[in-house]
């Protein structure tokens, strides 16, 4: 069996591939000094309390946090008796090409993403993940990454209006009633909710001109239902994208050691 471990900058997901399908995913907190033991214990524990019946066997790593990566390693290799895989790596060899500048670093998660997209959409995508940061991946006709949009995530964006100013409280992310807000967190969830239709809308606007082609725009991560709820601003919606990308990233590796 498969373990796929995508680790982003709040969230760390684990799920286990048994060849025919994603049979459990679990979420933890990202945090760089829990170690190989701890890691162990939390998920054995989360496999016994479901009663299932796991032998792991491979283990394939994405991470945008790399003081991670240590001991995501050892927890392979101590526990699981394999060395991971993990993407970005020069020995870890991706089924896509990526045009962008010279010398430019792509975050392994928006490669893992794009692999994903072009397998299950085709080319011609605007891959949307609302993470930490809300990011924007184009995918070429021919699969290729060629290059995207970082913008702030939507409870960064919330988060900072409390931290930095006063009077502002902490609010959740919800689709408000109306757009006039009528009371404090009615007007910050208004700004924040439309704030993002708004950017979604224009950014994806922008890269169809510019990438002079018809695109069918994809979204990622637990957002994407909400804003889609209040106008179609995403043709498709796929939230274990990031899984899918890493078992294919896997298997393509297997073919290539196999030749």
């Amino acid at each position: 069996m498969l373990l796929a471990i995508d680790c982003g900058n709040t969230n760390t997901v684990f799920s286990i591939w048994d060849g025919n399908e994603f049979i459990a995913t679990w979420r933890t907190a990202t945090e760089h000094q829990r170690t190989a033991d701890q890691y162990y214990v939390w998920l054995s524990s989360l496999i016994t309390l479901n009663k299932i019946k796991v032998s792991i066997s491979d283990v394939i790593i994405s991470s945008t946090v790399p003081r991670v990566v240590f001991n995501l390693r050892v927890l392979a290799d101590r526990y699981f008796g394999t060395r991971a895989m993990v993407v970005g790596r020069p020995e870890c060899k991706l089924p896509l090409s990526v045009r962008v500048d010279s010398g430019a670093g792509v975050g392994p998660d928006r490669l893992v993403n794009t692999v994903a997209g072009y397998d299950l959409f085709g080319g011609n995508l605007i891959i949307i993940d609302f993470g930490t940061a809300t990011t924007f991946d184009v995918v070429d006709n021919d699969g290729a990454y060629i290059g995207g949009v970082i913008a702030p995530g939507v409870n960064l964006s919330l988060e900072a209006l409390h931290q930095e100013a006063a009077a502002l409280p902490h609010v959740d992310i919800a689709r408000p009633e109306k757009v006039i807000g009528t009371n404090t967190v009615m007007c910050m969830q208004s700004g924040v909710f439309w704030g993002y239709i708004g950017l979604v809308k224009e950014i994806c606007a922008r890269i169809k001109i510019e990438h002079r082609s018809t695109m069918k725009i994809v979204s990622t991560g637990g957002l994407g239902p909400l804003f889609q709820s209040a106008e179609k601003v995403f043709d498709e919606w796929k939230d274990d994208l990031t899984m899918h990308g890493l078992r294919l990233i896997f298997e393509h590796n297997e073919k290539l050691a196999i030749k």
